[in-house]
């Protein structure tokens, strides 16, 4: 007799996404829900560490070990989940193999940015105003360094600093462009399109949330203010349930009365 019966999940375990997990196992659904969000933070805020060449931003003469360490770091901290979610896992060898994406993002850490794409769902939704804005600060961040590691190096390039590129960078995403300070270098430009972009969509994004905000909000006051008499879809099921109301008690009343 095998043992296949089904492990009850606790009521305070919440099912992990279905693609990581594994059906009934409350373990390893525990840990996926701990760690996803801090992991996919973590991706989303360092991608400027893992897409920057290597020697880029640090030239051979600098000390590039810093940079080395990091790259390590991010490595051994989606060794060690990905560890351990194998061995939480009740088909170790078959989890391991089933998810590739998980074990290549241990060799190339920019593989893991597939698993931060989740915290873009939730931006365009109604009333996550924050969030958006919070992801937006981070890719702002992600591309202007980026920015800055193309073109300080890069013959002939006006973006040099830090404070340089910083100052480019809010200069373009809020779509003013005086034209002071540019990138010279395709990566660099492939980023600034992409600062570009960001800039438009965060100025639609808003003025579409705060509009709907205000939408919203006047219609509450119509709402509070309409009466049984108004022509709104409201107004007139207010008005069937008293017709309703009085007819029955108008029959109530006259079987009483026989």
């Amino acid at each position: 007799m095998s043992d296949t019966t089904a492990v009850p999940i606790p009521p305070d375990v919440e099912s992990a996404d279905p693609s990581e997990s594994e059906p009934n196992n409350p373990r390893l659904d525990r840990w996926i829900n701990k760690t996803t969000l801090p992991l996919d933070l973590l991706a989303l805020c360092t991608i400027w560490l893992t897409v920057v060449p290597l020697g880029t931003i640090h030239r051979v003469a600098d000390q590039p070990m810093l940079w080395y360490i990091g790259r390590l770091a991010l490595s051994v901290i989606y060794g060690v989940d990905m560890a351990v979610r194998t061995y939480l896992s009740r088909h170790r060898l078959r989890y391991f193999t089933h998810h590739p994406v998980g074990v290549l993002a241990v060799i190339l850490p920019v593989i893991r940015l597939l698993f931060s794409l989740r915290l873009l769902r939730a931006m365009f939704k109604k009333g996550n105003t924050g969030h958006f804005v919070f992801v937006s600060i981070a890719l702002l961040f992600n591309l202007v360094v980026i920015v800055w590691g193309f073109e300080r190096t890069a013959s002939g390039a006006n973006i040099t600093s830090i404070g340089i590129a910083v100052w480019w960078g809010c200069v373009t995403v809020f779509t003013v462009g005086y034209g002071d300070y540019y990138p010279i270098t395709t990566p660099g430009r492939i980023a600034a399109v992409g600062i570009m972009v960001l800039g438009l969509t965060t100025a639609a994004v808003i003025t579409a949330q705060i509009a709907s905000g205000f939408m919203d909000q006047a219609q509450s006051r119509r709402n509070a203010a309409s009466g049984p008499d108004d022509d709104s879809t409201d107004g007139r099921i207010r008005r069937i349930e008293e017709m309703l109301n009085t007819h029955f008690e108008q029959t109530d009343s006259t079987k009483d009365q026989t």
